[in-house]
């Protein structure tokens, strides 16, 4: 009889085994799963690419003077590189360049990952 019961007991415990693999598989698919559907989400989200090429303050007055045809001086000296900036934040600067009759930039310098992220907290 005891014999029985150390059968019964050693498949109890065999099936609880499997059910905690079965449990822990199912959950890493659920895991997979899940940062699947974050990844698709994240790589579709929005975001706004400017390139500038400098910058300049006015007050009100000037500002409402401007006309057609009016020239306004910016920040930066002819040849130096225009910044990409992504929803506001320097990722890289280049040059001006012409992609069958539009313009283009190509990147010369790419500002690294820890700079980025110190200009998002700012």
């Amino acid at each position: 009889m005891s014999e029985e019961n150390n059968t019964a007991d050693q498949a109890s415990e065999h099936d609880v085994l499997l059910s905690a693999h079965q449990q822990k598989t199912d959950n890493s698919s659920v895991i997979e799963n899940s940062i699947d559907l974050e990844s698709d989400l994240i790589n579709n989200l929005p975001v706004n690419i400017s390139v500038e090429v400098g910058r300049t303050k006015f007050k009100i007055e000037e500002l409402m003077r401007l006309t057609q045809g009016s020239v306004v001086e910016l920040d930066r000296l002819a040849g130096e590189p225009l910044d990409l900036r992504v929803n506001d934040v320097l990722i890289a600067q280049g040059e001006v360049v012409l992609v069958n009759d539009k313009y283009g930039i190509r990147l010369t310098q790419v500002v690294p990952k820890t700079e980025r992220l110190k200009q998002m907290d700012k």
